[in-house]
């Protein structure tokens, strides 16, 4: 395209006119987007994709891609919220594109990073925290160079007020968080599938949901337990590593955690989301952390086949409540059940309830007709019932040596009072009355 201008131009003191001619060409598309967002113009180049999708002239995966490209743009310009929300708008981006955002290279994951760097737009991936630093820096360039009158790129709200590194930070890792736990509604592959899982693990540690971890931990996941033992060990999450091993099958470091924690609940080892306000009792809180512990050790014990695992757990976990005792004992969730031998030579002879509810389980619901398990049964309710009548005499005789004591309280009865109080087990008042 040509077109003709008539200019002015100054020639030996005098102005002349002479005409200019000034020749046209198409920019392409890809250039026009690419200066658009070269001036951080992202809402017009957007648009532009859009309307040239609309007309047919630029694929679907184009807008894809500059939603992407957008994305990354909006990051490194410290806009983590809109970076995210251009991330979620691209179908054509992968998960693993953020990983190096969050896990420094090399790591397990590095090769699944895909080497696209889009248009060159933006920076190499890092992590998030030199990302909010190398930002911080450029927003105090860009302070220092408007007071020399140079204009910027850099955002005004961030030149007038500038964040802080800790809300940034905050910021940038919540809203990768947010990308994550939407990536994992996809259908990825086993090895993306399995950085998504474990690397939110990291960023919910770092943002201290306790909750959010815990039911990551417990629920189908993907995470790596290598990636995650020493993370969560060190940083004390010890209820989130043992959901995690329950989750993975590895019953017996589960276990062993949580006998740890029911033994060491106010040796700041326990960090239940639950009971972490202060103003709650503090003994109630022990007694229901103990309880916890109990019953997530109870729940895999109920499934295991492992006979010398579950007896193994069993006596600790009927110090703390035997009617979890006796669910473990009488499950039927596991595809072996135990040898009766074996779990009544485990069981404590001092926890009767235990040995009675086992044995009554056999006899009525496994229809077990050995004699030798009707007899123990039989000997066993004798005994307890022996034991409950003498409890019942004692209190009688009690009662009676208390009414007794009422009717003769008044009189020079002293010998006979002695005596009585005697009974009763009052020693500081029988000898104040014989001292009379």
């Amino acid at each position: 395209m040509v077109d003709l201008a008539n200019v002015v131009v100054p020639l030996d003191g005098r102005d002349v006119f002479a005409t200019m001619v000034i020749f046209y060409r198409n920019l392409p598309s890809e250039e026009q987007i690419k200066d658009l967002l070269r001036k951080k113009n992202f809402k017009e180049a957007i648009t532009l994709v859009e309307e040239l999708e609309c007309d047919g002239e630029m694929s679907e995966d184009m807008l894809s891609f500059v939603h992407a490209q957008v994305g990354f743009l909006l990051l490194f310009d410290l806009h983590f919220e809109e970076a995210v929300n251009h991330f979620l708008q691209s179908e054509t981006m992968q998960p693993s594109e953020v990983f190096p955002f969050i896990m420094r290279d090399p790591n397990r994951w590095s090769l699944l990073v895909p080497r696209n760097r889009y248009w060159g737009l933006h920076p190499p991936p890092k992590p998030l925290e030199d990302v909010v630093d190398d930002g911080l820096m450029a927003i105090q360039r860009a302070i220092f160079l408007r007071k020399a009158g140079v204009e910027t790129l850099i955002d005004d709200d961030f030149l007038s007020n500038p964040p802080s590194r800790a809300d940034l930070l905050e910021s940038a890792i919540q809203n990768i968080t947010r990308y994550l736990e939407v990536c994992r509604q996809k259908e990825l592959t086993l090895s993306v599938r399995e950085g998504v899982d474990t690397l939110l693990m990291y960023l919910y540690r770092a943002l201290n949901h306790i909750s959010d971890m815990e039911k990551l931990a417990s629920s189908t996941n993907s995470c790596i337990v290598e990636e995650l033992e020493t993370l969560l060990d060190d940083s004390g999450h010890l209820r989130t590593l043992a959901f995690l091993y329950a989750s993975k099958g590895m019953s017996s470091k589960a276990l062993a955690i949580w006998r740890i924690l029911a033994r060491n609940y106010s040796t700041g080892l326990w960090k239940d989301p639950a009971l972490e306000n202060g103003l709650q009792d503090t003994s109630n809180n022990c007694i229901s952390s103990k309880e916890i512990a109990a019953t997530e050790a109870s729940k895999i014990l109920e499934e295991s086949s492992d006979q010398d695992l579950v007896l193994q757990h069993l006596g600790w976990i009927a110090d703390l409540n035997q009617v979890l005792a006796v669910r473990v004992l009488t499950s039927e969730k596991r595809a072996i059940q135990l040898s009766p031998d074996e779990v009544i030579a485990a069981i404590d002879q001092r926890k009767v309830e235990i040995f009675q509810r086992y044995i009554q389980w056999l006899i009525e619901d496994q229809d077990c007709d050995d004699t030798q398990f009707h007899t123990l049964y039989a000997l066993s309710l004798a005994k307890s019932a022996i034991e409950a009548l003498k409890q019942t005499i004692l209190i009688k005789m009690l009662t009676l040596e208390e009414e007794v004591l009422d009717l003769i309280e008044g009189s020079e009865l002293w010998l006979e009072k002695a005596i009585l109080y005697r009974k009763l087990g009052q020693e500081a008042l029988v000898l104040q009355i014989l001292a009379l």
